[in-house]
C-alpha cells in the first residue's frame, strides 16, 4: 500500500524492478516530502494545530506519518515531558504533553529536537499522534482513520466477466455486473450488485472505516457473520460500488471468470 507499505518501492519487499541496484542501500527507507494542504487537528472544541507547511513522513512498514512546524501547533497548549524514545533511523525523540482547556493529553506530540544526520530535515518539526486528537481536517473535509495518501489510489471498473461467490461450496451470489476495485497495493476486490445476493443478508454491528472508501457497514450471510461487507455511503473515489457488496471469509470462495473471448471488445 503506498510508497512505504507492503510492495512498494520504500517498503523492504518491493514488487516491481528498478533500473539501479539496492545492494548498499539501507533496507529500512525513509522519504520526507512536501504536504500543501490546510491540516488542522481539534482537542474537544480547541484547534492545536493549523499548518498549510506539513511534510509527510515515508518509512518503511509504516503509513505516512504528517510532521509540522513546531511553530504550527499552539504553543501555548505545549508542556514538557519526561517521557523518551530512540529510533535507530532518526534519532531520540522527546515529547510534550498538550493542555487544552480542561483537558490534558500526556505525550501528544514528540519531535526529534537533534536528529541524526541521516535525517537532519526533522530539525524543526513535530508531529501529533493522530488518534490523540478528536478530531482532523484537511482543508475543511474532516478526514478519519489516518490521512490519505497521496500516492494511494482507488479505481473502480465495470467487468462483465462471470462472478460466482459459494459458502461452504453452496452459491450465494452470480453475477455479471460486478465491479472490480483496484487499491495500490492491495488484491483486486470483486464487489457484486446486492439484486445478485441469493443468500439472506442481515446487517451486523460491525464497522470499520477506510479513509479511500468511507464506512464499511458488514452482513452476516445466512447466518455467517461478517462474511460481506458493502459502502452504504462511500467517498467520491468509490462511489461506484455504493449498492454493491465484497466476500470474504474461511468458507466463502470467489471466483472470477477468465475472458471468454480475449480478443473481443463488448459494445457499451
Amino acid at each position: 500500500m503506498s510508497l512505504s507499505l507492503g510492495t512498494g518501492p520504500l517498503g523492504t519487499r518491493p514488487a516491481g524492478d528498478f533500473n539501479f541496484s539496492l545492494d548498499g542501500a539501507p533496507a529500512h527507507r525513509i522519504y520526507f516530502e512536501p504536504y500543501p494542504r490546510r491540516v488542522r487537528a481539534m482537542i474537544g472544541d480547541q484547534v492545536v494545530l493549523d499548518s498549510v507547511r506539513g511534510r509527510l513522513l515515508y518509512e518503511s512498514n509504516h503509513l505516512p506519518v504528517l510532521y509540522v512546524p513546531i511553530e504550527d501547533i499552539d504553543g501555548s497548549l505545549l508542556e514538557p515531558s519526561d517521557t523518551t524514545t530512540h529510533c535507530p533511523f532518526k534519532g531520540d525523540a522527546s515529547y510534550r504533553t498538550l493542555r487544552a482547556r480542561d483537558r490534558v493529553v500526556e505525550d501528544a506530540v514528540w519531535l526529534y529536537e537533534d536528529p541524526i544526520p541521516e535525517a537532519a530535515w526533522l530539525d524543526g518539526y513535530a508531529s501529533l499522534y493522530w488518534k490523540k486528537a478528536d478530531a482532523w481536517f484537511v482543508e475543511d473535509e474532516r478526514v478519519f482513520s489516518h490521512l490519505r495518501d497521496p500516492y494511494h489510489r482507488v479505481d473502480v471498473h465495470d467487468t462483465s466477466r462471470a462472478v460466482r461467490v459459494t459458502l461452504d461450496g453452496e452459491t450465494i451470489a452470480e453475477s455479471t455486473r460486478a465491479k472490480l476495485l483496484f487499491e495500490t497495493g492491495l488484491a483486486p476486490r470483486i464487489y457484486v450488485p446486492r439484486e445478485d445476493v441469493a443468500a439472506e443478508l442481515a446487517e451486523s454491528a460491525k464497522r470499520t472505516t477506510c479513509p479511500y472508501k468511507g464506512e464499511a457497514t458488514y452482513w452476516n450471510v445466512a447466518g455467517t457473520p461478517d462474511a460481506a461487507w458493502s459502502y452504504e455511503t462511500p467517498l467520491r473515489e468509490s462511489e461506484p460500488i455504493a449498492g454493491h457488496l465484497s466476500f470474504d471469509g474461511e468458507c466463502i470462495e470467489v471466483e472470477l471468470a477468465e475472458p471468454a473471448d480475449r480478443f473481443a471488445l463488448s459494445a457499451a
